[in-house]
């Protein structure tokens, strides 16, 4: 492959017609491959999504950014988009559920609408299973159902060998005039050695790069990349690659003021807490903060901070580590006496509580706030949240509107609790209890619902201006 010089970055959105389709196996494997032949990749997720993200950043070798027009504003998804592709000569955006699925019946927030409002073609990956000419009618009915979304190209998966391939790939050129590009096979454990990567984080698997080689492999052998890379080459043009959805708002990004002396924040952040926002660290840079890394599990005490972020993850896959770590969890309950700010979602509000019970045994996390937490074989909450504050807390005004996202596994055993002390009551998710969520003590903030800085523009200035009074002994 060369890139045509004076073209504008080529970019992809990789879309299936369910969750499950084999495209995030796509994605990854492309993204691999085109970053082993020298090439510089943007990876973008659609959606609220840390697991995929984390793959695909993994795999191009720089941050995954999330692009959501339910948490943000379209304006600000195309300027992310602008912005994070900056340096690099190809842009993959991974996207979610199937093609059209959205929160309504519009689809608003679908794979199909960020395409548009990206002004990218789809490459759709096709799950062959058991089918010939039928997946010719799912393809065209796909064209037909919004003409001004832009399929560029289909890949097929799992298909079950050369004569399957061949009826499903004729079937498609003739009925739909769009190229195949590829063809994968079912494949096998030796062939990737790890397919359930949805609920495995990149960070804490044993054969995370093994894992990301198979797919680039398989890419290589089975997607015909240089060609994909024409098509998307020759059909940027030297033109600007954004069109606005009519309707859509033109803001630009608020310039939001930056502290007048610097803080220190302390993002906690190992194998058991990964999930971040690489905007959600920027925001908070971008208002003035330095950031350290510290880890319960890695570390036992905590350095000198002005305040602490906790993001999610999978405490319980750690539960006896996070159980040990007895100095650094009497350091945390010592500062946030003090009333150092601390904000934690989902996986460290789980820290921030009594403890997790797995199986008949209980761990002990920081005693921090009054909460015991169980673990369940079903997700407890998932999808997005919509919030109003309804209580006087640490780090959102009174009546704020917040739109963001949930997905747990645990669930309440016991709490101790009185409304007041519940920032949040949801309009949409579940939260903590009782649609409640937000539970803060002085200066420390637990919650279930993550947000995106993006969206809420309040949350990076808030924390850094209640690191700031900490620091000042307010």
């Amino acid at each position: 492959m060369q890139k045509t010089a004076g073209k504008k970055n080529p970019g992809i959105v990789i879309a299936g017609l369910r969750g499950g389709s084999g495209k995030t196996i796509v994605s990854l494997g492309i993204t691999a491959a085109w970053k082993q032949k020298g090439y510089r990749v943007s990876p973008f997720k659609k959606g609220p999504d840390y697991i995929d993200a984390g793959w695909l950043s993994q795999a191009a070798g720089r941050p995954c950014y999330n692009l959501d027009t339910f948490l943000c504003d379209p304006s600000i998804v195309q300027n992310s988009y602008l912005e994070n592709s900056i340096n690099s000569d190809v842009c993959v955006v991974e996207g979610n559920r199937g093609l059209y699925d959205g929160i309504d019946i519009d689809g608003t927030t679908s794979t199909a609408e960020l395409a548009k409002l990206l002004n990218l073609p789809v490459l759709l990956v096709l799950d062959c299973t058991k089918s010939t000419r039928t997946m010719a009618a799912l393809l065209l009915g796909c064209m037909k159902f919004d003409p001004r979304v832009n399929i560029c190209g289909v890949v097929l998966n799992r298909v079950a060998g050369k004569r399957h391939e061949g009826k499903v790939r004729d079937s498609i050129e003739t009925y739909c005039q769009i190229p195949v590009i590829g063809a994968i096979p079912k494949l096998k454990k030796s062939d990737f050695p790890e397919r359930h990567m949805g609920l495995v984080t990149s960070q804490e698997h044993d054969f995370s790069e093994k894992a990301i080689d198979a797919a680039a492999q398989v890419a290589a052998n089975h997607i015909e990349l240089d060609r994909l890379f024409d098509i998307l080459d020759s059909g940027n043009g030297d033109s600007d690659p954004l069109h606005p959805v009519p309707g859509s708002l033109s803001k630009k990004r608020p310039v939001l003021p930056v502290v007048p002396e610097p803080v220190t924040i302390g993002v906690v952040k190992d194998s058991a807490f990964q999930f971040y926002y690489p905007d959600n660290i920027e925001a908070l840079k971008k208002r003035g903060a330095s950031i350290v890394y510290i880890s319960p599990l890695n570390h036992e005490d905590i350095p000198l901070v002005d305040a602490i972020y906790m993001g999610g993850g999978f405490p319980e896959t750690h539960a006896p580590q996070l159980a040990e770590s007895r100095i650094f969890k009497t350091s945390l309950k010592r500062l946030s006496r003090q009333g150092l700010p601390i904000y934690a979602e989902c996986g460290g509000l789980i820290f921030l509580g009594q403890s997790i019970r797995l199986k008949e045994t209980d761990y002990p996390m920081s005693g921090i706030l009054p909460i015991k937490f169980g673990l369940s074989d079903r997700p407890q909450g998932h999808g997005y949240t919509e919030v109003e504050v309804v209580n006087e807390n640490p780090f959102y005004e009174k009546g704020q509107i917040l739109r963001g996202h949930e997905f747990r596994y645990s669930s309440v055993l016991d709490i101790s609790y009185d409304d007041s002390r519940m920032a949040f009551r949801m309009a949409r998710g579940k939260g903590i209890l009782k649609k409640k969520d937000g539970f803060f003590k002085r200066n420390t903030f637990g919650t279930y619902t993550h947000i995106h800085a993006l969206g809420t523009v309040s949350w990076a200035v808030s924390m850094v201006n209640k690191a700031l009074a900490f620091k000042r002994g307010g």
